[in-house]
């Protein structure tokens, strides 16, 4: 059983987005523990689930949980806001100074955190995030090929040396994470916004599965129109950041 207590601040926090996902919920939260929970570190972790207004069964599921699993937190939004903002607001809510992501559909595989953290920690200091890479995608044909060319009209916009922008999989300090400049669908982006403002970031391979249970909640038409809308926004932060060095007199 974890020793983290309501007054200790994890070394960690597990942020996990979720919407209509109750087969998915009980599975994915206990590998999350079963993982972490056996890290050679002993780490103290806790695990934010934000219900984006979930029409199925996904917060009873999460409540039942809650009495199992203490290092299990739920948060649920009043509205559905998406899911850049179920990740914002999980990561103001989280307690450690580094923050792991997954998406709550059970296709991020909770074994590639430690290889996450290993790889934080052989990095150099400016490096705030580490953003994992389906190096063998378990999508369909239509949607491996729909994110095969964004990637590629991304990375030649954008310049942010990062295969694989929209895999849920990512470990970020919660810090650098809050200064970042906030919009609907961000969270397609953070390693670019993570370089605009001044920070390395690096690609990890990582595990990717095939869904279980349920359906997918986009479509790649919805998911084209508003990714051209959002990366030109991106592309124009870019060309309008300035940042400089200060010195306390």
């Amino acid at each position: 059983m974890s020793d983290v207590s309501a007054d200790a601040a994890p070394a960690l926090s597990v942020v996990v987005p979720v919407f209509n996902e109750q087969n998915n919920v009980a599975p994915l939260v206990r590998e999350i523990v079963a993982v972490l929970r056996g890290r050679a570190d002993g780490g103290a972790f806790e695990i934010v689930y934000v219900d984006d207004q979930s029409r199925d069964g996904t917060h009873d599921v999460l409540v039942r949980l809650k009495s199992e699993i203490p290092e299990l937190r739920v948060l649920r939004h009043t509205t559905q806001s998406g899911q850049s903002t179920a990740i914002r607001n999980g990561v103001k809510a989280a307690r450690g100074a580094w923050i792991a992501t997954l998406d709550g559909d059970g296709q991020n595989d909770p074994a590639d955190i430690p290889k996450l953290l290993a790889a934080r920690d052989a990095a150099t200091p400016d490096t705030k995030m580490i953003a994992g890479w389906r190096v063998h995608r378990q999508d369909s044909g239509s949607k491996r090929w729909a994110s095969k060319w964004a990637n590629k009209i991304r990375a030649r916009m954008l310049r942010d040396d990062t295969p694989d922008t929209g895999c849920g999989t990512k470990l970020f300090e919660r810090a650098a994470f809050l200064d970042l400049p906030y919009f609907d669908h961000m969270h397609r982006y953070l390693p670019a916004l993570m370089q605009r403002a001044g920070w390395r970031t690096i690609s990890v391979p990582v595990n990717h599965r095939a869904r279980a249970t349920g359906t997918s909640k986009y479509n790649n038409l919805n998911r084209a129109l508003v990714g051209i809308r959002d990366l030109r926004g991106v592309v124009w932060l870019i060309r309008r950041n300035k940042r400089t060095d200060i010195q306390e007199l």
